[in-house]
């Protein structure tokens, strides 16, 4: 075996080993820990998506139940134009999250995919995990609130 060439899978890199395969061990590590950042902000990226979703969701339901109320109160003839509007605001948060944990799921995916090329040609060592990521599940919940506040809006069982 040359000293430009990787050393064996099995082989355990010690400061004692050989500078080259050191070096390699140290770059197969580094672009390790790179996959592990690049997977925190796609995540980190899904919780700015989750924020303005909710935003959106939440005002629109609230300025939904606010018209719909002053309406029912008589103190307005007619709410409807604010009330189109609350229900926009639901249905572009919940198409704006729905769009973020499309693209959110498709960037895994490929990012998995690269990890186990670069694993099978053994360039990384890809040893940790990639666990399920807790925000598109939080995402996943949020959508079907939206979901719910839309159909209850639609439906006529949001106004009382």
């Amino acid at each position: 075996m040359t000293s430009n060439s990787p050393p064996p899978p099995a082989a355990r890199v010690t400061s004692k080993s050989d500078a080259d395969h050191i070096s390699v061990e140290l770059s197969a590590r580094r672009t390790g820990m790179s996959f592990q950042r690049t997977r925190l902000s796609a995540d980190r990226t899904l919780m700015s998506v989750i924020r303005t979703s909710l935003s959106l969701i939440g005002f629109g339901f609230t300025i939904f139940q606010v018209f719909q109320k002053l309406h029912e109160a008589s103190v307005l003839k007619s709410s409807g134009s604010a009330r189109n509007f609350g229900e926009l605001l639901v249905f572009l948060g919940i198409g704006m999250l729905i769009i973020g944990i499309v693209y959110h799921v498709a960037f895994m995916v490929e990012l998995r995919r690269e990890r186990e090329r670069l694993k099978a040609d053994g360039l990384i060592h890809a040893e940790s995990h990639y666990p399920a990521s807790f925000t598109l599940l939080t995402a996943l919940v949020l959508l079907g609130i939206g979901i719910f506040a839309i159909s209850t809006m639609l439906s006529g069982l949001g106004g009382g």
